[in-house]
């Protein structure tokens, strides 16, 4: 069986998916065949974006649907979006697909959706799903402020249910920081006891919506892909 973790986020709209499809090319660089795994995907029109962006990234070859075996139209929380489409979301499908996953692949990447506390089905979180896979998690925030308190919420409520926590990377950093921008690291660091692994830019040309990954090959995701390897391995 193969290890996996799952990336998280703070809020919606950090830059989650643009990570987890970084780590792809880094695990690929590696020579780790990664797998991607996406639960469910809301604000779906026609096909998953979210879900073709990690595909390409990853270079699987897997059908979409086991890359995001379910697709919800409304921007919303997935639980809150499939009860209004009256969709049945069936846990045990999702526990399926992630063990086909790992048992094909020596590194698997389970993106949620916003943050750790948000419904999957019922009153059942994307926390309860990473403590039922037993899945570490990575978190994935901003850089602006603001960030030291979401972050710092986030890494708590993960520690708190009895999740390991990876690190903490920090998506979409400046190329000019402000006060808040530049000092906020350290101090999630030091209140959090927790490591900022790093500090991702923002990527020129990148597009998840539309496919395209602008600079994002350009980075040294192998980097960060090691790193987050160890951790996983220890």
């Amino acid at each position: 069986m193969g290890r996996a973790f799952m990336v998280t986020a703070t809020d919606t709209g950090v830059g989650k998916t643009v990570v987890v499809g970084g780590l792809s090319i880094g695990f690929r660089r590696m020579e780790l065949e990664p797998g991607v795994f996406k639960p469910a995907e809301s604000g779906v029109v026609g096909e998953p974006l979210d879900g073709l962006f990690l595909k390409k990234c990853s270079g699987t070859r897997r059908p979409l649907g086991d890359v995001v075996p379910y697709t919800l139209t409304e921007p919303l929380a997935p639980a809150v979006a499939a009860e209004r489409e009256g969709i049945e979301i069936d846990l045990g499908l999702i526990g399926g697909k992630f063990m086909e996953w790992v048992g094909n692949h020596p590194i698997t990447l389970v993106e949620g959706a916003g943050g750790l506390l948000v419904p999957i089905t019922g009153t059942f979180t994307y926390a309860d799903l990473a403590r039922w896979l037993d899945l570490p998690v990575l978190v994935v925030a901003r850089p602006s402020l603001g960030t030291i308190n979401h972050t710092l919420l986030t890494v708590r409520v993960a520690r708190a249910v009895g999740l390991r926590v990876l690190g903490v990377v920090i998506s979409g950093y400046p190329e000019e920081p402000g006060v808040a921008e530049e000092t906020s690291p350290s101090v999630i660091e030091r209140m959090g006891h927790v490591r900022v692994l790093a500090l991702i830019p923002q990527i020129p040309g990148l597009s998840t919506e539309n496919g395209e990954l602008g600079d994002l090959e350009a980075y040294p995701w192998e980097e960060l892909a090691g790193e987050v390897w160890e951790r996983i391995r220890d």
